[in-house]
């Protein structure tokens, strides 16, 4: 072999290993982090606060359940020595010890929660569980009205429909964990009939109020009712009740439906 074929070789060895060096990929992601599947199985149980001696949640599998039956259950993990709460809003809650009967967190006002695993066979009696609470009772609900203006008999009709449409509210509850109840919203049904001829039909949804109603706001409410109020030149005038459930709060929202089938809607002052 002569000296120059040996330097081609090596130049040529040298390429490879180059090149199987810069196959490498340097930006390849970090590896996610493994859920700590020990520690969750030790959370398996019922827990109570160590103070108050109340239950506060309880752990079966990789579901958390709430004693409160509208209360929704949440999936969670542990994590890097962190419990995270998958509901609506991810909600991570730093753990501060953790022994087979004793578990200690931090909630969201950076307070350390110390809970004890219950020995107490009747604390399971608090999870059995109920149907979500859901405004109006769940019930269809129909009201029919003779109206005269004028020379003109009206009649206006309107049914509340129970939906499988969920809206969520989100709180914290004395352990300063974030918990979500589950409501159910409604459709409801408005007919205006002229004599024998109907001038105006229409399913409303709580969307249809959104010009009066902040989203942020609309997405927490249930639309519970529409009730006729009163009937002047400019139409038919309803009274709509978007609530909040959990909370004192509602809007109540002006409905004008005219007499040729227009709509508006207003927030009442």
């Amino acid at each position: 072999m002569t000296r120059k074929t040996a330097l081609y070789n090596i130049i040529a060895c040298t390429a490879i290993i180059l090149a199987a060096c810069g196959c490498k990929d340097t930006n390849k992601p970090a590896d996610k982090p493994q859920e700590d599947l020990k520690a969750k199985s030790m959370l398996e149980g019922i827990w109570i606060d160590a103070d108050e001696e109340t239950v506060v949640f309880k752990i079966k599998g990789d579901t958390v359940y709430y004693p409160d039956s509208t209360s929704q259950p949440v999936k969670f993990q542990i994590i890097q020595d962190t419990m995270i709460l998958l509901g609506n809003n991810a909600s991570k809650y730093p753990i501060v010890r953790q022994e087979a009967h004793i578990f200690e967190f931090k909630n969201q006002s950076n307070d350390i929660i110390k809970l004890v695993k219950s020995e107490n066979p009747y604390d399971s009696l608090q999870f059995v569980r109920r149907s979500p609470v859901t405004l109006n009772q769940g019930k269809t609900i129909k009201a029919d009205t003779i109206v005269i203006y004028g020379e003109n008999k009206y009649h206006s009709y309107v049914q509340v429909n129970p939906t499988t449409y969920k809206v969520y509210r989100s709180f914290y509850n004395a352990e300063g964990m974030e918990v979500e109840n589950i409501y159910y919203d409604n459709i409801i049904h408005v007919s205006i009939f002229k004599g024998a001829n109907r001038i105006f039909s229409k399913d409303f949804r709580k969307a249809d109020f959104n010009k009066a109603v902040p989203d942020n706001m609309l997405k927490q409410c249930v639309l519970s009712n529409i009730k006729l109020t009163t009937v002047g030149k400019d139409g038919f005038h309803y009274q709509t009740q978007l609530a909040i459930p959990d909370s004192p709060s509602s809007f109540i929202v002006e409905l004008i439906i005219s007499y040729d089938g227009k709509t508006d809607v207003r927030l009442f002052k």
